[in-house]
């Protein structure tokens, strides 16, 4: 329950992930007047964009919102029309706009108060980092960054020793694979072989970080070519509940730093989809930018960009995911050519068009989803 102004300021962050600057934040409430609860939280970065705020309305609604608080970030050149634009769509989709506000250099102004007596002429003071709800969010293991420029930051990849390991890792891998694949014999048994195994392999990943443990290198970049396949990669994403996602957002978050760029897009598209999942969208499209950078035809990033640019809730997902199961009924026996974004994977260059030539079949950049 947030009871007061600061209250709503001093979950801000924590609801983000980050202190926000130039940042329109709109926080959705159900219930009534007095047993209003926080359920969701939108944040745009401004000056908005030219479609405005987008579905926002028809999105509430469908998620039973009935009240909002609209908090602008920034000086009030900037922010005021946002607010504006905000509390008029709103009221026009009527929804009940409990406050709005402005807030810059750790002082609030409310656009519905006039009086100097509560509401001063230079705006109200408030701590930033302190009070009841950052000491329950800290308390509850939740983190508020500075700034999403930070929040960025705890994305880049790994450098020095550790870069020179997961590089001399990545090239003994694929140099196993590329002799694995010169001296098969048997194509498709080959990938049923390979996609069982690959799956047995995000199993275990999944299992190492659940006991506080950590892949070494050579695990890591062998993990790094088993999610260039569609089928063991749906594996992982279909392995992602609700009651693990600490477990994979440590898996997923650690492998987006450390995997050589041509192995990013999966790991980074399983991260943006946990991170999604537990409500944190700030951090998801930071690591699906980091997919979509790596690879711009990516489309599991691609997709996920577009379901949380379109406020599209991340259960709307969830309940079309199938399971393992039905994931092998679906796509049936591997084939050879399910293979082939990983073929591409084996040239050191990384470049395009140059990948190995796999039991007769060459690789071919465009095979991805």
């Amino acid at each position: 329950m947030l009871g007061s102004t600061e209250d709503v300021l001093g979950a801000v962050p924590y609801l983000l992930g980050f202190h926000p600057a130039e940042s329109l934040v709109v926080i959705g409430l159900t219930g009534g007047p007095a047993t209003s609860r926080l359920h969701l939280t939108v944040r745009w970065d401004l000056p908005l964009p030219p479609d405005g705020l987008g579905q926002v309305v028809p999105l509430f609604r469908k998620e039973g919102v009935t009240e909002v608080v609209v908090v602008g970030y920034g000086p009030g050149p900037l922010v005021t029309p946002a607010v504006d634009a905000a509390v008029a769509l709103f009221r026009a989709g009527r929804l009940t706009v409990v406050d709005a506000l402005r807030v810059e250099q750790g002082r609030y102004w409310s656009y519905g108060c006039s009086r100097s007596d509560c509401c001063p002429v230079d705006g109200t003071p408030y701590e930033r980092r302190a009070g009841a709800v950052a000491a329950e969010a800290t308390l509850q293991g939740l983190v508020a960054l500075p700034d999403r420029q930070t929040l960025e930051r705890s994305l880049d990849p790994v450098t020095g020793s550790e870069r020179v390991a997961m590089r001399e890792a990545t090239a003994r891998v694929t140099r196993e694979m590329r002799d694995r694949l010169a001296a098969c014999r048997d194509a498709d048994g080959f990938a049923t072989e390979f996609v069982a195994d690959g799956m047995a392999r995000v199993r275990e990943a999944i299992a190492v970080h659940a006991s506080g443990g950590r892949l070494d290198d050579d695990q890591a970049a062998r993990l790094g070519l088993d999610l260039a396949v569609i089928r063991i990669r749906d594996e992982a994403w279909a392995l992602i509940t609700d009651d693990d996602h600490d477990v994979h957002l440590k898996l997923w978050h650690d492998l987006t730093r450390r995997m050589e760029p041509r192995f990013v897009p999966p790991v980074a598209s399983l991260l943006g989809l946990v991170a999604w999942r537990r409500g944190d969208s700030a951090l998801a499209g930071v690591a699906l930018g980091r997919a979509h950078d790596a690879d711009p035809g990516y489309s599991m990033a691609n997709l996920l960009l577009h379901a949380i640019r379109t406020l599209v809730p991340p259960h709307a997902l969830n309940d079309r995911m199938p399971s393992p199961e039905d994931l092998d009924q679906e796509m049936g026996i591997p084939k050879m050519a399910w293979l082939l974004p990983m073929a591409v994977l084996l040239d050191d260059t990384g470049g395009p068009g140059r990948g190995a030539v796999t039991a007769g079949v060459p690789a071919q950049p465009s095979a991805r989803r």
